[in-house]
């Protein structure tokens, strides 16, 4: 009997990445990542998105929770206060057209552990 008995499993559900929410008008998102570990120091790097418009300058903050700090940056002005770090453009990388982004990148220092922070970035 052909066609009539039952597949012997369900077909595969297609898998579709989950919807993204893109940044609101005239703002910015951040995503930070850690790219090179070692004992007592890291790299990473930050991703700068514009939102749905363009923006001409953005500031990406963020809180240490386990004494890291900032020792170098490049792509980008990083100030420390405390476990308090802000990121400002450089005077080349702040003017984002709507979509698209740019990166900055810094060496750090930690102790103990070291978890990513979670990042926010405001645009002008």
């Amino acid at each position: 009997m052909y066609g009539s008995e039952p597949p012997t499993s369900p077909p595969p559900t297609p898998t579709t990445p989950p919807p993204t929410t893109p940044p609101p008008t005239g703002a910015c998102t951040a995503a930070y990542a850690v790219t090179g570990q070692w004992s007592g120091g890291f790299q990473a790097e930050v991703e700068v998105t514009a939102g749905s418009s363009a923006v001409k300058g953005w500031t990406v903050t963020w809180a240490y929770a386990n004494g890291q700090s900032v020792t170098q940056a490049w792509n980008a002005t990083v100030t420390s206060s405390g476990s308090a770090v802000t990121a400002r453009n450089a005077s080349y990388n702040g003017a984002l057209a709507a979509g698209s982004g740019t990166q900055f990148g810094f060496l750090g220092s930690w102790t103990g552990a070291n978890g990513t922070p979670t990042v926010s970035c405001s645009a002008a």
